[in-house]
């Protein structure tokens, strides 16, 4: 399983980004695709999951900011975000898991990408 982030930047108050996750080594469309975020001296937390009946979930900071979406011919998890805030800078990671689809605690998601950099200046 490999899962490779991209996407990650600097933008101002208020700016947008959308970063993407491809994946290989498994079957894409059957899995929980999840996104990720962890600020330095913080605990990871979920951002937004992807369940393999197309079911969405966020978590209270990002909804009605963040966008999840999947492109299955592509192997592609994308996340679509707005109205970035200084708050959400973070490195950002997908994960993938087989086992319960909850955002709520990282542990169920067994494999993860590598990270990518978001920057949210005031």
């Amino acid at each position: 399983v490999r899962l490779v982030e991209s996407g990650g930047g600097s933008v101002q108050t208020g700016g947008s980004l959308r970063l993407s996750c491809v994946g290989s080594g498994f079957t894409f469309k059957s899995n929980c695709m999840g996104w990720f975020r962890q600020a330095p001296g913080k605990k990871r937390e979920g951002v937004a999951s992807w369940d393999e009946h197309g079911l969405t979930a966020y978590a209270d900071s990002v909804r009605g900011r963040f966008t999840i979406s999947k492109d299955t011919s592509a192997d592609t998890l994308y996340l679509q975000m707005n109205s970035l805030q200084p708050e959400d800078t973070a490195t950002y990671y997908c994960a993938t898991t087989r086992t319960r689809c909850e955002i709520d605690e990282y542990r169920w998601f067994t494999n993860w990408g590598q990270g990518t950099q978001v920057t949210v200046a005031s």
